[in-house]
């Protein structure tokens, strides 16, 4: 149980490095890169934050400097180290603009067939993207 407990904890520091590689690959950096986090709910279709490790996300993206929105149809405010912060309606233009889609909680709200259309590269950490054609990068976990 403890074991299963870290490897639980250190999935955002994970997640985090991954995405620096995949913008890394295309030239980027995370700093400054346009990044949607999808789901900070710590459950699919639920609104409770407690324990979410897109809080801890969060708070990876904000000292790495990303230009991140985070998008949650469960969730509209929510605290980072003390900070209040708001979730963003998803659109077709932050869909476009961004250098990278992370999804972190798999809502069924999501509409993942226009997501993987619209993205550049997506970062799927929930394998919700499974079956769905990607025409452009998709990473799995």
């Amino acid at each position: 149980i403890e074991l299963a407990g870290e490897i639980n904890n250190s999935m955002p520091d994970y997640v985090i490095n991954r995405a620096m590689q995949i913008l890394n690959d295309d030239g980027k950096a995370l700093r400054n890169a346009k990044v949607l986090l999808l789901g900070v709910a710590y459950k699919k279709d639920i609104d409770d934050m407690r324990e979410s490790p897109s809080l801890k996300l969060i708070e990876l993206l904000m000292q790495q400097g990303a230009d991140f929105k985070a998008i949650d149809p469960h969730v509209g405010k929510f605290r980072v180290n003390g900070e209040t912060l708001e979730t963003t309606e998803l659109t077709d233009e932050l869909l476009e603009e961004a250098d990278i889609v992370i999804l972190a909680t798999d809502h069924t709200a999501f509409d993942y067939a226009k997501i993987a259309q619209q993205s550049k590269v997506i970062f799927d950490t929930r394998n919700a993207f499974k079956g769905i054609e990607t025409p452009n990068r998709y990473i799995k976990l």
